[in-house]
């Protein structure tokens, strides 16, 4: 078990390797809860997430002959990102399983760092039984993702800064997947401040260290679909979950919708990209699951901001649609010269700024006089978009709002850990 002291090792192990990273407040996003923000901004480490922190100190503790072995990890990117890097800068061939759904962005830089890199298995947990059959045979090294006491001890050192840069701080709010980083910063807090209360989080997808503490031992559950994929583990680590039920105040979980807005809320207010597992807590804050933090200083950690772009863009127009900045409108018009003017005339007198047109004639149901105009809007609210609809057919066309009537767009991609 890591102790206060193993973690401070940890701190002047790594020092100069991996960023202090800055603790600043948020006045828009505190607003917004009646609180004051505070953000941790672990997406500026070089690899792009707090991990490296871990990586590294147990890299740095390989005996020569383990480092003339070689390592290997399993991880869905930002272990495998950290474990990579800093092999490389330190000489130690590297194999990383990852599972083959993993996204390219992280794949891709995981290979730039000079890793090889091999897809295997559905999940996280399916890539870590491939990792762990590759040691035995291979002899190379081991470096778990979490479950290991110089992983959760590197991890940790994000609490002694906190100890440092946010000492009036009353609630630490921390994404949990297999549960090192929120072991290592609970057990510096609250060896330190024994007040602070810690909160983790998870997605509702895979809440697995919040079913484990109903349950009163560790549980692992199936696979599932989430856009947090750096904290979809099926289990939580022994020793993090003995960690977690020593040190962890609560443990809440969000829903999909509730991370992909705080995303969005975190790029648009704090002009910072963070992943969906680092977008959770402010997910919690902002959904209500954190009790008690009105007039409190609330600490979230931005554990990393490793998302994949084609996500991101799914994350900032279904952020605008539900905010009635962008609206999807099918429309029918006579199939004859000039209606298509017409049409566009109306959306012009309206405000309506058209993003994309597509014109349709072979529709089923439609009219052979008639031809169905698919529009991608840009508006100003969802009064605008009202406005918009009446006005329409206020000019007899029959207008359907494909924002109104589709069901949930799935944002998900394939769970894993980070």
């Amino acid at each position: 078990m890591p102790t206060l002291e193993d973690v401070r090792a940890a701190r002047d192990r790594i020092a100069g390797r991996v960023l202090v990273t800055p603790c600043t407040p948020s006045e828009p996003l505190g607003e917004l809860f009646g609180g004051h923000a505070w953000f941790k901004f672990e997406n500026l480490q070089r690899t792009g997430s707090f991990k490296e922190r871990g990586a590294l100190n147990r890299l740095l503790q390989l005996r020569a002959e383990e480092r003339r072995r070689g390592v290997v990890a399993a991880s869905a990117g930002n272990h495998a990102q950290g474990v990579a890097f800093h092999a490389g800068r330190l000489g130690i061939e590297a194999v990383i399983v990852m599972p083959e759904r993993t996204p390219l962005n992280k794949v891709t830089n995981t290979r730039r760092y000079g890793a090889q890199v091999v897809l295997h298995g559905r999940d996280y947990d399916e890539a870590m039984a491939e990792a762990k059959r590759r040691a035995e045979v291979e002899g190379r090294v081991l470096i778990h993702p979490f479950d290991d006491p110089a992983i959760i001890a590197g991890q940790g050192t994000i609490g002694l800064e906190l100890v440092e840069q946010v000492p009036q701080a009353d609630v630490v709010v921390v994404p949990v997947g297999g549960g090192g980083l929120i072991a290592g910063i609970a057990l510096v807090l609250k060896s330190l401040w024994p007040a602070v209360r810690i909160v983790g989080v998870e997605t509702e997808a895979i809440p697995a260290a919040l079913r484990s503490r109903q349950a009163g031992r560790r549980v692992v559950l199936p696979p599932a679909e989430t856009i947090a994929e750096g904290i979809a583990v099926r289990q939580i680590g022994e020793l993090t979950f003995a960690l977690i039920e020593r040190y962890v105040d609560e443990l809440v979980a969000v829903e999909e919708e509730e991370i992909a807005r705080a995303v969005l809320l975190l790029l648009e207010r704090e002009k910072t990209v963070a992943e969906g597992a680092a977008a959770a807590p402010l997910a919690a804050v902002l959904g209500g699951h954190v009790r008690d933090v009105a007039g409190r200083h609330v600490v979230m950690v931005l554990s990393g901001g490793n998302i994949d772009v084609t996500l991101l863009a799914r994350i900032i127009e279904r952020g605008l649609v539900r905010d009635g900045r962008m609206a999807h409108l099918t429309v029918r018009v006579p199939d004859r010269p000039g209606a298509l003017a017409a049409l566009t005339a109306v959306l012009a007198e309206q405000g309506a700024n058209i993003v994309t047109l597509d014109h349709r004639r072979a529709t089923h149901g439609l009219w052979v006089t008639e031809v169905e105009v698919a529009l991608t809007l840009e508006t100003r609210g969802r009064e605008h978009v009202d406005a918009i609809v009446a006005a329409l057919r206020a000019q007899g066309y029959q207008v359907r709002d494909e924002d109104a009537s589709a069901g949930a767009d799935p944002l998900a991609v394939a769970s894993g850990q980070g």
